[in-house]
Parts: C-alpha cells; structure tokens; sequence
C-alpha cells in the first residue's frame, strides 16, 4: 500500500474520532514521524473535522449543556487517576508514552466530538419545533387574512346597500330588556324583497334563531328566519306592504306567530 492509499483508507479520520484500534494508531503515529505527507494529511483532517464540529455546533437548552459538560469531567478525572505499581516495573519506552499519550488526548477529542454531535442533534430538534411553530403562524396569519377579507366584503355589501336609491332603510331599535340592541331592515322599493343586517343583535344560543317579523295591517307575518351567511346580501322573504318590523328569538326553524316575551327590536317605516 503506497502513502496515498494509505492516506484514503480513512485510518487517519478513525484515529481522529478514536475509533482506530491500538495497533492501527501505534502504527499511524509511527509513520507520521518518518512521512511528512502522511502527516500534513492527519492535520488537514485534523482542522477539517474541527471546523466542521464548529459548524454544526448550537446552542442547546441550558440542562442538556451542563450534564454533558458533566460527563466529560467525569471521563477526564477517570483518566487521572492512576493506579499503584510497584517500583520494580521497568519505565516504559518512549514510544510507547507517545502511544499512551496521543490515545488519551484523542479519546477526550472523541468524547468532545460526540458533545457536539448531540448539540448537533439538539439544535436540529430546536430547528424542527421552530419551523413546526412558524407553520402554525402561517396557518393563523392565513386564517386571519381569510376573517378580514370576509369582513371586508360584508362592509362592501352594506354600502352597496346604503347607496342604493331604491332601497328603503328601516331602523330597529331594542326594546325593553334588550335597548342596547339594534339592526337594519332594507326593503327593495321594486321587488319588495327585504335584507337584514342584525350583526349588532348577541349570538343566538344553540338551538335558538332569530326571525324577522312585518307588522301588517295590524297583523305579524313572517319575514324570514334570520343567519349570519345572509347578513345583508340574501333575501329573508318578500314583503309586500308593511307598517312596522320586529324581530324575535325563536326556536330554530322559527314559530308561526312571535314569542312577544322574546322580542329584540322593533322599528316603525
């Protein structure tokens, strides 16, 4: 195997993260010494996967920091304490210290390589929840986009309403328990269709609805059972003649005659 073989076959980037076995590391530190090639290419890994820790490094939450940081002073103080041996045990060579020494550096490298994959990991976890939350903005930006366009049709309907020379304009006021109460009957003077606009009245309870009711001759006769989707821009009924309009809260689906106890409005025209 010629030096650039030997430089692909990625024993330098094993060694690096710690995953070279000891032979394969003693044997890598030997070459280094007498192969400046080989060793300018252990540097250059050296730097390119530091740099790329660095990249892919962000800040996690505050908790998953500092038991991390932990961990690692935890390994490191395992690795200073140092076992009784007798004085009889020969010292060891110098390579061999050099092989020691190089293996436990690289081993805290590997412990902080593996650091900063979990930041990695963390940061992704952070990043996916971030977008998650822009996602549902979105959806609420749109869905207020959606409300305002629809309010904003509503107000184009009532003044095409209001600036209709052929449409009659009936003001209803509250009565009795209900005086903060309002609406706007409009009464088309050619096809004697009415409209309603009752969005001032409060929100009918379930079950209930409001109808409309023209006073004729003296005599209630239904003008339409009242929603928020015909509000202004859909016909309740057609009305000849009337002398007054009233408006009550029936059950939904309406009565044949008013609940007088359930009246809301009322204006003369």
């Amino acid at each position: 195997m010629n030096t650039k073989e030997y430089i692909s076959s990625g024993i330098i980037e094993s060694y690096i993260l710690g995953h070279a076995s000891p032979e394969e590391a003693g044997i890598l530190e030997c070459v280094m010494k007498n192969n400046t090639e080989v060793k300018t290419a252990f540097e250059e890994a050296q730097k390119t996967l530091e740099e790329l820790a660095t990249a892919q490094a962000v800040t996690p939450p505050n908790d998953l920091k500092s038991k991390i940081w932990a961990k690692i002073q935890q390994e490191q103080t395992v690795e200073e304490i140092k076992p009784v041996v007798s004085t009889d045990i020969p010292a060891a060579k110098p390579q061999e210290e050099i092989k020691i020494q190089g293996n436990n550096n690289w081993k805290i490298f590997s412990i902080a390589a593996s650091v900063l994959f979990l930041l990695s990991i963390a940061g992704n976890l952070f990043w996916m929840n971030k977008q998650s939350g822009t996602k549902e903005e979105i959806a609420k930006m749109k869905t207020e986009k959606q409300s305002q366009e629809l309010a904003m049709q509503k107000m184009n309907q009532k003044m095409k309403m209001f600036s209709n020379p052929e449409m009659q304009m009936v003001m209803l006021q509250g009565v009795e328990k209900h005086t903060d109460s309002k609406a706007i009957v409009f009464w088309d003077k050619k096809t004697k269709e009415v409209y309603l606009n009752a969005e001032s009245l409060p929100k009918a309870p379930e079950g209930m609805q409001y109808q409309l009711w023209a006073i004729a001759d003296g005599k209630p006769v239904s003008a339409g059972m009242y929603t928020d989707e015909k509000d202004s821009k859909i016909a309740l009924a057609n009305i000849p003649k009337a002398q007054a309009f009233a408006i009550t809260l029936e059950k939904q689906g309406g009565s044949n005659v008013p609940t007088m106890e359930n009246m809301y409005v009322m204006g003369g025209v």
